[in-house]
């Protein structure tokens, strides 16, 4: 909870903030991935999530590409990025079986996924709005990204899916 509030004033305000939050989503995407790959048993899947660990690091440099318009172009904690690793770490460890943590792992590969999608379509708005067409760009080419990548790991997961075993209680 935060004691005092950033007082954003404009439109401009709340997309340098939201640019900086996305900055620090790719940070942390670019560190909680090699985890990922390292648990993970599946080929298809490992490769997947290195193809997107590569694609992540040039988010990272597109964001910044992004905010060196603005006097403030430092990262601002992301809450939801955090929650998001912080959950897949857990499933990573609580999943014995490599099958299942290969499922965890897609399903909160995904969860991310799904949260860079708005993000990035929320600023996208806000660019064309704001008539920062050289973003709006930039910001489909990341977008198109996160879009491959979770079709990517759609199409695995209903491999993985169904060769993990299933509890016959319920």
């Amino acid at each position: 909870m935060k004691i005092f509030s950033a007082n954003i004033e404009s439109l401009t305000e709340l997309y340098n903030t939201e640019l900086r939050k996305a900055l620090d989503l790719e940070e942390t995407i670019v560190k909680a991935l090699p985890a990922m790959i390292d648990k993970a048993t599946d080929e298809q899947l490992k490769q997947g999530l290195k193809s997107h660990l590569q694609e992540s690091e040039q988010h990272v440099d597109r964001v910044k590409q992004l905010l060196s318009g603005f006097e403030d172009s430092d990262s601002e904690k992301c809450k939801v990025i955090h929650a998001l690793v912080s959950e897949a770490e857990d499933g990573m460890k609580d999943a014995s079986d490599a099958d299942v943590r290969d499922i965890a792992i897609i399903g909160a590969a995904q969860q991310v996924e799904h949260h860079e999608i708005a993000v990035y379509g929320t600023l996208k708005s806000w660019a064309r709005i704001l008539g920062r067409t050289e973003d709006v760009s930039l910001i489909e080419l990341i977008e198109r990204d996160e879009k491959h990548a979770d079709k990517l790991l759609s199409d695995i997961s209903d491999r993985v899916n169904s060769v993990a075993p299933v509890s016959k209680a319920a």
